[in-house]
């Protein structure tokens, strides 16, 4: 038998502040025409003066707790992936464990940017296949609105603040592609890009810093590298185009993410779309996306998904996972 870290709940959290795009109008040369024809972005959610990154986490985190009937005392491990935590440290993962009143077991962060929530899934895939865990919360949640460089109109109108949580659970399988669970990861990175998409600031510097990005360039690495960690993946779990039920990616663009399915041989009619109501929510995109679309009714027990993501290192990936 196979262990597996299989999705048993799925949650998330939105400020209460929506965004329209007619508000950057107000103060930059741009519009809602824009905006929409270059990213496919019409609202985003803003953190508001009481909302962070780990509070965010928290509720996140106790709306996929009640979905699997489970609470915080049933969990063993919560790994955050974010590029926004509250403090330098401690760890966002470690007040998270507090926001709980969990007092057993342990919690970290993971940092790979956009590509944070696939690069914690993997962890905790592991963390479970080794025995190390049983339960494992897995969260992704950012506030980049708190680092945005508000005179930049190309970087400015693409981000939002949200969070997203699965919980894991160690569930013994038979070892073939037809195994609830996470079948397959692929895990990449190249810090020679680091300079297409960074936070010019950092606790070391002294500053905070602002997000800086080259986007035609990262344009250009995104398709090829995420239909390619996509196509790993499935190698590695046995699985084609042909199985997948859904892609779920990460939301950073509506032309990437068309882009991305039609190199994968996989029609739009089969990809989870939620970039048009949250914008780019870095580490957070695919667990709001995963959680939205089982609200939505697309996504339902037993479905084959792949999620992938590339961000800022450049780091990227890729899971394949049957829900």
């Amino acid at each position: 038998m196979t262990l597996r870290a299989v999705v048993t709940g799925v949650g998330h959290f939105l400020p209460e502040r929506v965004v329209p795009n007619a508000e950057f109008e107000k103060t930059l040369d741009t519009s809602d025409e824009w905006i929409r024809a270059r990213s496919g972005i019409e609202n985003r959610h803003f953190a508001g003066e009481n909302d962070t990154t780990s509070s965010m986490a928290v509720a996140a985190a106790n709306a996929a707790l009640a979905d699997a009937g489970c609470t915080a005392e049933d969990v063993d491990a919560i790994i955050v992936a974010t590029s926004t935590a509250d403090l330098t440290f401690p760890s966002a993962a470690t007040m998270v464990q507090a926001g709980l009143g969990m007092t057993r077991g342990f919690a970290f962060d993971v940092q790979a940017v956009c590509a944070g929530f696939v690069y914690a899934l993997a962890n905790a895939s592991a963390l479970i296949a080794s025995g190390q865990a049983k339960r494992v919360l897995v969260i992704g949640s950012e506030t980049f609105s708190r680092i945005m460089d508000w005179t930049d109109r190309g970087t400015c109108v693409l981000f939002g603040d949200g969070a997203g949580a699965l919980l894991l659970e160690a569930q013994e399988g038979t070892g073939t592609s037809a195994d609830r669970g996470i079948l397959a990861t692929d895990l990449n990175s190249d810090g020679r890009h680091k300079d297409l998409l960074y936070v010019d600031g950092g606790s070391s510097t002294g500053t905070t810093g602002y997000l800086r990005m080259q986007g035609n360039q990262v344009f250009r690495h995104a398709v090829e590298k995420l239909a390619s960690t996509a196509q790993t993946a499935m190698d590695r779990a046995g699985v084609t185009a042909e199985d997948v039920d859904w892609i779920v990616p990460h939301q950073a663009n509506i032309r990437i993410i068309q882009g991305t399915a039609k190199k994968m041989n996989i029609g739009m009619d089969r990809v989870v779309v939620t970039v048009q109501d949250h914008g780019n929510t870095s580490a957070a995109s695919i667990p709001l996306a995963l959680s939205v679309g089982k609200q939505r009714g697309q996504i339902k027990q037993g479905d084959l998904l792949v999620t992938e993501a590339i961000g800022g290192g450049l780091a990227w990936g890729a899971v394949v996972l049957r829900w």
